[in-house]
């Protein structure tokens, strides 16, 4: 059996409501003939005839003011149905699917995390935190916060929201025993920790403030994913680390960590938003990008005026 066209049950409503085709035409915004020929078509799929054309208007017969009932309750399944989408626009509810990474759900997002759910109490946020590469389609992630020079995968939407500054730390202690470095040379007499990288080359792209560039090759002392272990062993004394400004706010704060070759400069990183559609976003993923969007660089850059002061 074959599926009725529910256009012209309808069409067939409004216009019994509206009194006539003219005042159905008006009301709908469609030409006379194509409500006339879709009433038409209607009592050829019925097999009988619904309504009377007088010069007074449209009279229903028996079979049609019964088959009106129907129609007018399909008219009102379909105005609840509409105002469900348009309540969900205007309030956003739903639970939220986002990846990041350690080091920026253990800096950033335990501000802003907190404070979206208090504005938006209606969204759940269910956050995946790891250093691995998501795939946001196969995974189910709405979003995720990624920190790359740039994002190759152009399926993907990339909103940048701030710099990531990497700079070179080492504890107080550490650079005291073995002297503070003044050229990029000198970090061949300290031990180093590092991230892992799949290259399994290790080392330092150093640029001076006059231009000149370097690059210095070590052999990491401790080699891991997660950036709060490096800082802590730092802070230690185990080694020198390049880890983000915002990260070690806390610890150059407190003193636990100083800058390492202040005239030379890290590569810069790109903090990244990304999502895998420009359309058709549910409201409570609308509301959690363009909050974070709005939020997150104020924050990364908060932090970085607290560690330079």
């Amino acid at each position: 059996m074959s599926l009725p066209d529910l256009t012209n049950y309808l069409i067939f409503a409004r216009v019994v409501a509206a009194g006539s085709i003219s005042a159905g035409a008006r009301e709908l915004g469609m030409p006379k003939s194509t409500l006339s020929r879709r009433l038409t078509e209607l009592e050829e799929e019925q097999g009988i005839r619904l309504v009377h054309r007088t010069s007074k208007g449209l009279k229903l017969t028996d079979v049609g003011q019964a088959f009106l009932i129907h129609c007018e309750a399909l008219v009102n399944a379909a105005e609840a149905a509409q105002q469900v989408t348009q309540l969900l626009r205007e309030t956003p509810r739903g639970t939220v699917h986002v990846s990041a990474p350690y080091a920026l759900s253990q800096s950033l997002l335990t501000e802003l995390l907190p404070a979206f759910m208090r504005d938006y109490s209606e969204v759940n946020v269910e956050l995946m935190v790891t250093n691995r590469p998501v795939s946001l389609i196969d995974e189910g992630i709405d979003v995720a916060l990624r920190v790359r020079a740039n994002i190759e995968d152009s399926s993907l939407v990339a909103r940048p929201l701030a710099d990531s500054q990497h700079t070179l730390y080492g504890a107080p202690s550490l650079v005291a025993a073995r002297g503070e470095p003044k050229h990029p040379l000198d970090l061949i007499d300290f031990p180093h920790l590092s991230l892992h990288y799949t290259s399994g080359r290790y080392g330092y792209q150093l640029t001076a403030d006059d231009g000149e560039q370097l690059s210095i090759s070590m052999q990491p002392k401790l080699i891991t994913d997660d950036m709060i272990v490096l800082r802590e062993a730092a802070i230690q004394g185990q080694g020198l680390v390049s880890l983000p400004s915002y990260l070690c706010m806390d610890a150059i704060r407190a003193g636990l960590l100083q800058e390492v070759l202040p005239n030379w400069r890290l590569p810069v990183h790109i903090m990244h938003l990304v999502y895998p559609h420009r359309r058709g976003l549910l409201p409570a993923v609308r509301v959690f990008i363009d909050y974070m969007v709005e939020h997150i660089p104020a924050v990364a850059q908060r932090s970085l005026l607290i560690a330079d002061a």
